[in-house]
């Protein structure tokens, strides 16, 4: 008998923008996929990774089985039973003789786009127990979150621009014509941005390369890789300096305004021109549009966070939404509120804070509870009390994502364990001893934990599994379960204990009986039962009294294209959790930085400088073994202007030799004016040509890494964000 043709909807869980998908499916084969026309967010949009959404899970080099790599270094197929011995024969005996403190966990970007990602993570660490925590945050956006946290009391409270209200868009570091955006969840970005243009707007694009969305951008500026900061200071300066300031209904809201005004007057545009390379007469006239525009928004993002000062620009692009009344105020830069999320009963906090702990060997203080990755190489290496003997990594490919990886691959052979939870063999996993892959995207549940709490528009949805689970396979949610056994030395079941503790939480709270309660929860799955409690305690759910008929699990399964829950509304001061219950526009820390920021502005700056690129087919590395994402010409390639291509007597299509401080590669140059001169791009997550890989199709494509380049000694102090971003280097013929 044929296989039956069916049709399904799903979230696409493969960058931030939360798009829906139409998936035509014949038998267990996802055959076709476009978007989804009816979504209430995305309605009908769709990118070059979405529409191959249905060969990852076909990928033949995708593990369906755990791996244990044998005495003579091969990987070999096995139980999971066998498996999970294995983590346990590894682990335990290093806990237990050395402690907590000598294993440490890496989780990369993938996890903030899985359930299992979003509710078993924080309690496996909890029961790993160890301060040695790192992230793919610590490469990419920390410095927004430790601005916010001292702007509003809470790491998470980051507002993003109001893109179909606006009327002036100005954005630093940002490419969503090729990233689809990031910290800021806007299906069709694109789209939105072409919006703001048809209603009589203007969006501006401050970048060293003009990038795809600078060419469709109502202006471009180039700027010296690095400088965000001294730009932002001196459109800061402007205002005040022509009175052009107005808080509107934040006044009563706001304080440390006139600490601010002080910072600002050592940053004067005609000081700063030369150094960010952008004109003072130009500097003025962004701040005077700002300042003049019905609404706008300034918008900054991984380009202004991987620098040298990128909390500090984090910090001056949310202080000129402020000085100019457009934070949280329609059109502006306003607080998405998830479904998940209940708001705060009332203003103030404990407000927040870094440095509870510190890196062993370097000092440098925790933020958010993590460290910076640019030390686990060294905290690897370095001998004594608290060394990292062993290591778990879930999802993530830190020797390709993080700074000095060569460093980085070194140390990781030199561990006395590794396990990790990854569906591949890549130039990470290939050092693991044990390698737990979980279901592939399309066979579990989705609901977006991190992307709905940053969303230009406030929606829910859920997508059920598209495709049963293969024979032997275990959801992701069962693995991290497992592990938080095995290293806690507990045994029972630990989704029953995870969903007990949340309903007694929620009881305590209500008043109510959490066995009534659990009588009301539905969900097919551990993930799903969670998430179901959240709905309905959420900000759009029943339990707390918020809507009758509020917000379930069941709610989302009734509406596949998801539930539109209106525009971002405004909620200050709901929001804040500082301990004076106001925005805090200069805390101790920034005003201390501005100081160092201050001493720069006279340094001499280096010939030639590095900076990273994105394209629209590729995702950090994540997607170079899907065919039809890696085909075309060479997209690796060092981009070099034509006035520094003459200087150095390069060729188009020739290689050169790049060095830096940490590395040098031979790489393919591309010359172009794309880039402003002193400026060369490389683009990040390829170098797939190490031995002991299965990634057939990225061998095939393997470019070179970009991080060989980049300093792991180099950090922005304030947050331990590495610095990938105007690395000073050398490039010569090869």
């Amino acid at each position: 008998m044929a296989d039956v043709t069916r049709t399904a909807y799903r979230t696409c869980p493969l960058c931030e923008a939360a798009c829906g998908l139409e998936l035509t499916v014949t038998g267990e084969t996802v055959t076709a996929v476009r978007g989804d026309r009816e979504h209430v967010f995305s309605h009908g949009f769709i990118c070059p990774k979405g529409a191959t959404f249905g060969r990852l899970s076909e990928d033949p080099d995708r593990l369906r089985r755990p791996l244990v790599r044998r005495a003579d270094g091969r990987h070999e197929e096995v139980s999971w039973d066998e498996a999970f011995a294995a983590v346990e024969a590894g682990l335990r005996p290093i806990l237990e003789t050395y402690g907590p403190q000598a294993v440490a966990a890496y989780l990369g970007n993938p996890n903030v786009h899985t359930m299992a990602g979003g509710l078993y993570l924080t309690p496996l660490l909890k029961a790993l127990g160890t301060r040695n925590i790192f992230s793919a945050s610590t490469v990419d956006q920390m410095p927004k979150h430790v601005s916010c946290g001292y702007l509003y009391g809470s790491p998470l409270a980051i507002p993003v621009p109001d893109l179909d209200r606006t009327d002036f868009l100005l954005m630093l570091g940002a490419n969503p014509w090729e990233s689809n955006g990031s910290l800021a969840t806007a299906a069709d970005f694109p789209g939105r941005l072409k919006a703001i243009q048809a209603r009589g707007g203007r969006f501006v694009v401050v970048d060293p390369r003009r990038t795809r969305t600078a060419d469709a951008a109502d202006e471009h500026l180039f700027i010296r890789p690095g400088t965000d900061a001294f730009l932002l200071f001196a459109m800061v300066h402007t205002l005040f300096d022509e009175g052009l300031t107005e808080l509107g209904r934040l006044t009563a809201y706001v304080s440390g305004v006139d600490l601010v005004r002080e910072l600002a007057v050592s940053f004067p545009p005609e000081k700063v021109a030369a150094v960010c390379d952008v004109s003072a007469e130009r500097i003025r006239g962004l701040a005077r549009e700002l300042a003049a525009a019905p609404t706008a928004a300034v918008y900054g993002r991984i380009g202004t966070c991987t620098v040298e000062f990128g909390t500090l620009t984090s910090w001056l692009v949310d202080v000129l939404n402020v000085l100019t009344g457009n934070l949280d105020r329609p059109g502006g830069v306003m607080f998405p509120l998830a479904a998940h999320l209940r708001p705060n009963t009332e203003p103030g906090g404990r407000g927040f804070t870094v440095g509870r702990w510190h890196s062993r060997v370097r000092g440098l203080p925790e933020v958010k509870g993590e460290l910076p990755v640019a030390v686990l190489a060294e905290e690897i290496e370095t001998p004594g009390e608290g060394q990292v003997r062993a290591l778990l990594t879930v999802a993530g490919n830190p020797v390709l994502s993080t700074p000095n990886s060569g460093r980085l691959d070194r140390a990781l052979g030199g561990l006395d364990f590794m396990v990790s939870v990854d569906p591949y063999l890549n130039e990470t996993t290939r050092h693991a001893d044990v390698i737990l892959p979980p279901l592939d995207a399309t066979r579990k549940g989705h609901y977006d934990f991190s992307f709905l709490a940053l969303a230009v528009r406030n929606f829910a949805a859920y997508s059920p599994p598209v495709l049963a689970a293969e024979p032997g396979a275990l959801d992701e949610c069962d693995i991290l379960a497992r592990l938080i056994l095995i290293v806690s030395g507990r045994q029972g079941d630990l989704h029953e204990e995870l969903l007990g503790g949340a309903l007694r939480k929620v009881g305590a709270a209500l008043g109510r009986d959490a066995g009534e309660l659990r009588q009301q929860v539905t969900g097919a799955g551990p993930a799903e039962r969670l998430l179901d409690v959240a709905l309905r305690t959420g900000a759009y759910g029943d339990w707390f009294g918020a809507a009758p008929d509020g917000l379930s699990l069941q709610r989302l399964l009734d509406a596949p294209h998801g539930v539109d829950l209106g525009p971002l509304k405004p909620r200050i001061p709901e929001v804040l959790r500082t301990p004076s219950g106001l925005i805090e526009l200069c805390a101790p820390p920034l005003a201390a930085e501005t100081e160092r920021l201050r001493s720069a502005l006279d340094r001499p700056r280096p010939g030639l400088v590095l900076i990273g690129r994105r394209h629209l087919r590729s995702n950090n590395s994540w997607m170079h073994n899907v065919p039809a994402l890696v085909k075309g010409r060479d997209r690796c390639t060092l981009q070099v202007h034509p006035e520094d291509a003459a200087r150095l007597t390069l060729a188009d299509g020739v290689p050169a030799a790049i060095t830096s401080r940490a590395g040098s590669l031979s790489v393919t140059v591309e010359v172009t004016d794309q880039v402003m001169p002193g400026v060369v791009s490389l683009p990040h997550g390829w170098g797939h040509d190490l031995p002991g890989v299965r990634l057939a199709v990225a061998a095939a494509h393997p470019g070179v890494n970009s991080n060989v380049l980049t300093d792991e000694l180099v950090v922005d102090p304030l947050s331990g964000n590495s610095v990938l971003n105007g690395i000073p280097v050398e490039v010569k013929p090869a």
